[in-house]
């Protein structure tokens, strides 16, 4: 098993990982440090639920009633979010299936197309969650720094970090995945032949007086009865 794909399935799986736990996570928006320091507030706003939390440790949390009413970024994202973690689980089977160290998957040729297609579900996962954050942090930040907007105004949250590392990890394994299958073509299986047995007159002597004959050695002492008088 090569270091490239160990790499490109730690990096894969990982990305993974990141994007279960950002979209799952309620931190995409929160309430501005500057707002939360008259009120001890603070609000914490997610694809699924909208949190509130005060200085004396009090948490509540309510999720979005209706799909209707929720905002069209909002809804973007969710679809993004969700297009990425399915793409992420089928790019981690099919990368499992495509390491040269797994029994299933085929010949090496085989599993070198599972690896590149493993590596293309990866970039294709890490794509859909960039563009989600940065949709969702673009609606942040254009709403922060609008003089006449009026309302409540939040900064980044928690999870698009999350969900921006989990991406860059998982393109940059779906990157490595694509380039192992340059690595399957250069270093071929080796195959090895079979000679059939020794054969036993090749262990014998061959003694330069005779023609092609093969004599076996011949004690270089002769014992007859008087050497035991």
């Amino acid at each position: 098993m090569s270091r490239a794909q160990i790499s490109a399935l730690v990096c894969g799986v990982g990305g993974f990982g990141a994007l279960v736990a950002a979209t799952t996570s309620n931190e995409w928006k929160v309430t501005t440090r500057a707002s939360s320091v008259i009120t001890a507030t603070w609000v914490y706003q997610g694809l699924w639920m909208n949190c509130a939390g005060n200085a004396l440790g009090s948490f509540h949390c309510r999720p979005h009633f209706t799909i209707f009413k929720v905002e069209g970024y909002i809804q973007a994202c969710r679809g993004l979010m969700i297009a990425a973690v399915s793409l992420g689980f089928f790019g981690s089977i099919f990368a499992l299936f495509g390491m040269k160290c797994t029994k299933v998957g085929g010949s090496d040729k085989t599993k070198a197309k599972i690896a590149c297609l493993a590596g293309i579900v990866f970039i294709l996962s890490g794509l859909c969650s960039m563009t989600g954050c940065s949709l969702y942090a673009n609606k942040i930040t254009t709403e922060f720094f609008d003089p006449l907007f009026m309302e409540q105004k939040y900064e980044l949250g928690a999870a698009l970090f999350i969900g921006w590392a989990g991406a860059s990890l998982c393109i940059i394994g779906g990157v490595i995945f694509c380039f192992s299958i340059s690595d399957n073509n250069k270093t071929p299986r080796m195959g090895y032949t079979y000679n059939g047995p020794t054969s036993v007159m090749s262990s014998r002597t061959k003694y330069p007086g005779g023609e092609g004959d093969f004599k076996t050695a011949s004690p270089s002492k002769q014992f007859d009865k008087n050497a035991y008088v």
